[in-house]
C-alpha cells in the first residue's frame, strides 16, 4: 500500500514538472498539445479525457462533475448542442487559450468533448434498455419480435403467436420472451436490427447456425453476444472503436458494433469447427479475448461493409 501512494506521490510531482517545462518552452498547455500533435479520433479523445480527468483545476473539476451528472440523463442529449460549446468555453477561459489559437483549438477540444459525453450517455442509454424488461402485453415489443421472424423467416408463417417454430431461430422454449430475461429490450433490439439492417448475413448466420455438427443456437448466441457488446461499451474497453469514428457515439452505433461482433463471431465459431454447443463458453471467451485485444490498438474501428452482399473486414484503420 505505501509502495503504491509512493508511486503515485513521484507520479504526479513529475507530471507537474513535466507540464510545466512543456508549457515554457511550447508555450502550449497539455490541451494544446494534444490537440494539435494527435490526429482526430481516440489518440486525440483519449488524452483529452484522460487530461482533463487529471486536471487539478477546481473550475475543471466542476464542469466534469456537471457533465458526468447530466450524461446520466437525457438532459445531456438534449442540451448537447449548448452544453458542449459552453464546456469548452469554460475551458479554453480557465486555460487561458489565446485569442488568434481559440478556434483552432475551440474546434479540436469540442469534438472530443462531444464524443466523450455522447459515449457516457450511450453508456446509460443501452444500460437502460437492457434493464427494460419484455413485454408480451407491449405492443412495440410483440411487434419488433414478429419482425425479428418475418426478416429471418419471410417465407415461413407463424402458426402462432407461442409456438415451437421459435427453436428455428435459436431460441430456447415455445416463447422467446424468457430468453430476453438477461438482457431485457436490448438484446431483441439488436436481434432486429441485424435481421433488418444487414438481413443478407443474418440469414446467412441462421443457416450456418443450422449446421448438423457445428450448428448453434442463433438467437441465444446473438444475446449472448448483446451482454458482450453490452460489457465492452460499459467497461471503456470499445472506447477505441467509438471514439474512432467519424461520428459521435449515438444508440445506432451500439447496434453497429454488435452487428460487426455478431458477424465475426459466425465466422470464428464456423472456423473452430467446435465438436457440440457443449464447447460454446470456452469459443465465447476466446472471442472475446481477441476482440478485447484488437480494442487495445488505439487505431482499431470496426466496421462492416457490404457491397453487393460482398463483407469485407476493415480492422485497424
Amino acid at each position: 500500500m505505501w509502495l503504491h501512494l509512493v508511486r503515485n506521490y513521484i507520479y504526479w510531482y513529475l507530471r507537474k514538472v513535466i507540464k510545466w517545462f512543456l508549457r515554457q518552452t511550447t508555450k502550449l498547455c497539455e490541451l494544446q498539445r494534444i490537440c494539435y500533435a494527435q490526429p482526430a479520433g481516440a489518440r486525440r479523445t483519449v488524452n483529452v479525457e484522460r487530461s482533463l480527468r487529471d486536471s487539478n483545476r477546481p473550475q475543471i473539476r466542476g464542469l466534469l462533475t456537471v457533465l458526468d451528472a447530466r450524461a446520466s440523463d437525457r438532459s445531456f442529449y438534449l442540451g448537447r448542442s449548448i452544453q458542449i460549446p459552453n464546456a469548452v468555453s469554460t475551458i479554453t477561459r480557465v486555460k487561458r487559450i489565446d485569442q488568434c489559437e481559440y478556434e483552432r483549438f475551440n474546434n479540436a477540444l469540442g469534438q472530443c468533448v462531444n464524443n466523450i459525453w455522447s459515449y457516457m450517455q450511450l453508456v446509460e442509454e443501452i444500460k437502460t434498455s437492457a434493464a427494460i424488461q419484455y413485454d408480451c402485453t407491449n405492443d412495440v415489443h410483440e411487434k419488433s419480435l414478429l419482425l425479428l421472424w418475418d426478416e429471418l423467416k419471410p417465407n415461413d408463417r407463424l402458426e402462432n403467436r407461442v409456438t415451437k417454430q421459435w427453436q428455428d431461430i435459436g431460441f430456447q422454449g415455445d416463447d422467446p420472451k424468457t430468453d430476453f430475461r438477461g438482457m431485457g429490450t436490448l438484446g431483441l433490439d439488436n436481434l432486429v436490427y441485424f435481421a433488418s439492417k444487414y438481413t443478407h448475413l443474418a440469414r446467412q448466420a441462421l443457416s450456418h447456425s443450422m449446421h448438423p455438427i457445428h450448428g448453434y443456437a442463433f438467437a441465444i448466441v446473438g444475446i449472448n453476444l448483446t451482454s458482450m457488446a453490452l460489457g465492452l461499451v460499459v467497461d471503456g474497453s470499445a472506447k477505441t472503436h467509438f471514439y474512432n469514428k467519424r461520428n459521435a457515439p449515438e444508440y445506432e452505433d451500439f447496434n453497429e458494433f454488435y452487428c460487426y461482433l455478431f458477424w465475426k463471431f459466425d465466422k470464428f465459431w464456423l472456423d473452430a469447427k467446435p465438436k457440440d454447443l457443449m464447447e460454446f463458453a470456452i469459443h465465447r471467451k476466446q472471442f472475446e479475448t481477441t476482440i478485447r485485444q484488437t480494442l487495445e490498438n488505439i487505431d482499431t474501428v470496426f466496421l462492416i461493409d457490404v457491397p453487393n452482399d460482398n463483407t469485407t473486414d476493415v480492422l485497424n484503420r
